[in-house]
């Protein structure tokens, strides 16, 4: 598969969680060594879009693909007709950024990072080990290995979580608000190490933000989720100049008459 070849494919996805309609039929490509952004208010659906791709939801209706260039044969693969075995297998080609990092307490960064390797990977423990440096090597953390969670920094946290994601080498990295946190200088060494795995790794990013900084600059492609349905799509400068009210609403931060209604009731 060459960069630039659909990746995940989403195609008229429909899910309602209880009485609600979270995703109305929503479509999308991605494209393999490029980042997408994903972008838009709170509850509207980008959590739940990255479930689908990974199979930990079902589309009601639609249908979600992924093709792989080390698994299922190169072949493109229909995600929710999958067995238990397929999605693990699935799920190591893709590597997770948890909103706060989601780091092992009781475990050493190495031993953080070390994890999916054990679980996953037929390594020795000296391979392992030189896997570990390796990665925490590219989130610029050589010799930390022996550090615990609570020795680190809020954006130290992070990167060893990031280095944890590519232990694996997936092909697709998903970025769930990584820079959420952070103060502004700590956020943006975040969006570096983004941009650099994709150079670097050729990897593959799906990033859920609100942060709209970090939007910009590490989105090759911006879309916006809004009611159900992707309402933009466009690179960083589309989005920025957008001429849809409900956009520039949500990169300005405006509050509308709606959102403000509730305070002036008081």
């Amino acid at each position: 598969m060459k960069n630039g070849d659909s990746i995940v494919e989403l195609c008229d996805v429909h899910k309602r969680l209880g009485n609600e309609y979270v995703l109305r039929g929503v479509s999308l490509k991605l494209a393999g060594g490029q980042t997408t952004v994903i972008i838009g208010e709170s509850g509207v659906g980008k959590s739940v879009t990255l479930k689908h791709i990974i199979g930990l939801m079902k589309p009601d209706r639609g249908d979600v693909w992924f093709r792989s260039a080390n698994a299922f044969d190169g072949r493109r693969v229909r995600v929710p007709n999958m067995n238990q075995v397929q999605l693990v297998e699935l799920r190591k080609r893709f590597g997770f950024l948890f909103q706060m990092g989601a780091l092992f307490d009781s475990m050493t960064a190495g031993e953080n990072v070390g994890f999916p390797l054990r679980e996953h990977a037929k390594l020795n423990r000296k391979e392992i080990d030189r896997r570990v440096r390796w990665k925490l090597s590219l989130v610029g953390l050589d010799g930390f290995e022996d550090k615990k969670p609570a020795e680190l920094s809020g954006g130290q946290k992070k990167r060893v979580a990031l280095a944890r994601a590519i232990s694996l080498d997936p092909e697709v990295i998903l970025y769930d608000e990584p820079t959420t946190g952070l103060d502004p200088i700590r956020a943006d060494v975040i969006n570096e190490l983004i941009r650099r795995l994709q150079a670097e790794l050729g990897v593959t990013g799906i990033v859920v933000t609100h942060d709209m900084a970090s939007a910009y600059k590490v989105g090759d492609r911006i879309v916006m989720l809004h009611d159900g349905q992707f309402i933009a799509d466009g690179t960083p400068d589309e989005i920025r100049t957008s001429p849809d009210p409900r956009v520039q609403r949500f990169i300005t931060g405006h509050a509308d008459e709606k959102d403000l209604g509730p305070l002036k009731e008081r």
